[in-house]
């Protein structure tokens, strides 16, 4: 079987809040029950911005009132109904070891919810291969970022492209 190479990753610029709002608005449209998305990067650096905007745009979607998204860097897990899809929002910042995982249940949600999953180092080798992986860092600007989308396979590269690379500025 030959080996093929990961997809390419899409690097973007993000000008701003409202700009990580509307990257993230888009993406939920395509996102399912069954997808991770990990997110990475410093402190401040958007992954609670990225996270609480797909959450508000799957609840609209769904005809429903968006709920308070609050960070659950405290309560490590959050999770929200957006119709019939369930959402797991977690923050593995606090975690000292990736057995604290089970603990939670997330292991058993990433078969059955969308995960949005923050300091998604945390969870060694439980870390969904399937996940798309989500790379802040500051941009050139105080409120610039720049965003990395790494995927994990052909297929999901495939589904996600377009939603994320519509009407961009590449960085």
């Amino acid at each position: 079987m030959p080996v093929t190479s990961p997809p390419a990753p899409i690097d973007l610029r993000l000008e701003d809040e409202a700009a990580t709002r509307a990257r993230a608005a888009r993406l939920a449209a395509v996102l399912r029950a069954g997808d991770t998305v990990l997110l990475e990067g410093p402190i401040g650096a958007g992954k609670s911005v990225f996270a609480r905007a797909v959450i508000h745009a799957l609840q609209a979607a769904a005809g429903e009132q968006p709920e308070d998204v609050p960070s659950p860097t405290f309560t490590l897990v959050q999770s929200y109904m957006a119709g019939p899809l369930e959402i797991w929002h977690a923050d593995l910042y606090r975690l000292s070891h990736p057995d604290e995982v089970a603990e939670l249940g997330l292991d058993e949600a990433f078969d059955r919810a969308l995960c949005m999953v923050e300091w998604p180092d945390r969870l060694g080798d439980l870390a969904p291969q399937g996940a798309l992986r989500l790379t802040f860092s500051a941009g050139d600007g105080e409120d610039v970022r720049h965003a990395r989308f790494s995927f994990a396979s052909p297929e999901l590269a495939l589904r996600l492209r377009g939603a994320i690379a519509e009407s961009t500025t590449d960085a």
